[in-house]
């Protein structure tokens, strides 16, 4: 790849706990990606055109406030309608094993509990940036 992958990490709503998103978004930047961490209390707006400024490859979603199913539906609809087809969704937080294969089925990337290795989502990230960037 001739540039690096540039992930936009963000906290969506109301959830005040960004713990696990400045952990992840440190351990992305120590794996060779820029980072672009966005802060608590952004709505799924803020976050797409945001990322569409950054020009990023991935956006990441650490949520735990439980509106999973609201949040990353409303972020994948205004990134279509934007065109951000290649752009991935993917994040990370509490989120029940049978929402996470409904949002999957979505079309949102893997979707990673509390507790996954830095190391497994960093290399998600890398492999499907390498499958689905042009350069």
């Amino acid at each position: 790849m001739n540039r690096p992958i540039r992930v936009l990490v963000a906290k969506v709503g109301l959830d005040g706990h960004d713990r696990g998103a400045k952990v992840i978004a440190a351990s992305w930047r120590d794996a060779g990606m820029e980072v672009i961490y966005t802060g608590l209390r952004q709505t799924p707006e803020m976050v797409v055109n945001a990322a569409l400024q950054e020009d990023v490859d991935v956006i990441g979603i650490s949520i735990l406030s439980g509106a999973h199913m609201t949040v990353f539906p409303k972020i994948l609809a205004l990134m279509k309608e934007k065109g951000m087809d290649d752009v991935l969704l993917t994040g990370g937080g509490i989120i029940p094993e049978e929402d996470i294969e409904a949002l999957k089925q979505m079309g949102v990337g893997e979707l990673f509990p509390p507790g996954t290795p830095t190391a497994v989502s960093a290399g998600y990230i890398r492999e499907w940036v390498q499958a689905h960037r042009d350069d």
